[in-house]
């Protein structure tokens, strides 16, 4: 069994447990909001202090900032691939001991858990706050954006420092060369 393969439950555990914590406050933050603000997009608003920040249910089927409204399955298929790309790159390809790496892999995968199953449930994604002239958006986008950011920062700013998973040592192809440089009589 590759090395990679033998460390996916201690390299999982964390990004697991943070998805899991990311995709139920989602789940709950957005049962919430349908309770108190639905059934109607935009009918009720809870204002949070400031003029430019509150609550407000909207249901999005596009993407980010409602682009794309007409073709809500599309979506649905494309976040269940890019989540499992996703997952893919983690074990094969990421620095996945490190541990910036693996919150950053939870609030990603949490977060895309979350539209996933309301994208399933709902056939649109629950989103609900308001800040400013920003598109509305949940709690889901919030980790989704938040991990991206980390992953992209330890990869830009601080690497793979860790120890490289151990290869295979290089052929030595010399007798093979020799043999093939070889002229034959």
């Amino acid at each position: 069994m590759p090395p990679q393969l033998r460390q996916i439950p201690v390299r999982w555990a964390l990004p697991a447990a943070l998805g899991l914590l990311i995709l139920t406050s989602d789940q709950l933050s957005k049962a919430w909001v349908v309770s108190r603000l639905g059934p109607e997009p935009f009918l009720r608003v809870i204002p949070l202090g400031p003029s430019w920040l509150k609550l407000v249910y909207a249901q999005n089927t596009g993407v980010a900032f409602g682009l794309f409204q007409s073709v809500p399955q599309i979506f649905t298929i494309t976040s269940i691939l890019i989540t499992a790309g996703t997952a893919y790159a983690y074990v094969f390809h990421l620095p996945n001991r490190a541990t910036w790496v693996q919150v950053a892999m939870g609030l990603i995968l949490g977060g895309a858990l979350g539209n996933i199953v309301d994208r399933l449930r709902l056939g649109s994604v629950v989103d609900f706050i308001c800040v400013g002239w920003w598109p509305v958006f949940n709690l889901a986008d919030s980790a989704i954006s938040v991990g991206v950011t980390a992953m992209a920062a330890y990869l830009i700013f601080i690497g793979d420092d860790l120890p490289a998973t151990p290869r295979p040592a290089p052929r030595d192809d010399r007798l093979l060369n020799d043999l093939l440089n070889r002229d034959l009589e």
